[in-house]
């Protein structure tokens, strides 16, 4: 198999990742929760470490006026699978194809994918952290509770933390992978 093609093989697996890993995770510490307590997100689901973590994540935030998690409300959960089965169907499509370019058009769609994932995953944030019910039962005026996009920041008294978790790293490796098996094909059709 030629360079190009193993690369884009590559990232067609590390797509395939988004389906049994979450993409990030997010985890809250704090004196009453030493060990934290972490939300993983994946592409079509938010879950808890155990069943009782999304609803005791949602008590907590009722006090601040948070809105509550509703995992069947993220419309984005419906469709993003089928949107990652797409990719990875035209990255197949590139396996087979003689078209020049279209290892460069999977890699952009990776690249776009990942960006309108970050846009999006900002705004979720925004609106959670910063849309909070008036009559919440505390209030600490100019306070809003938006978790950081990626690192870590103090939210009151808990400290959040926001990373990528497998599903997460292994979209990064598509994304190199598929320029890398872009490089390589123009490579090998120069050649050839």
């Amino acid at each position: 198999m030629k360079k190009g093609k193993l690369f884009i093989a590559l990232s067609i697996i590390c797509l395939g990742l988004l389906f049994v890993f979450p993409l990030w995770k997010i985890t809250l510490e704090a004196p009453q929760y030493p060990r934290g307590i972490s939300l993983y997100i994946w592409i079509s689901k938010i879950a808890g470490e155990n069943q009782n973590t999304l609803k005791n994540i949602n008590i907590l935030n009722h006090y601040i006026g948070m809105k509550p998690i509703v995992p069947e409300s993220i419309p984005e959960f419906k469709y993003l699978p089928y949107v990652i089965v797409g990719i990875m169907l035209i990255g197949i499509g590139c396996m087979f194809s003689k078209w020049r370019h279209i290892f460069l058009v999977f890699a952009a769609l990776i690249i776009v994918f990942c960006i309108f994932g970050f846009v999006d995953f900002y705004l979720w944030e925004y609106n959670y952290g910063h849309n909070l019910d008036p009559h919440a039962p505390i209030k600490v005026p100019g306070m809003a509770y938006q978790p950081p996009l990626i690192g870590s920041k103090y939210l009151l008294n808990f400290k959040a933390i926001s990373l990528p978790h497998v599903g997460g790293y292994g979209l990064g490796l598509a994304v190199l992978f598929s320029l890398l098996g872009y490089r390589y094909d123009l490579k090998e059709k120069k050649h050839a």
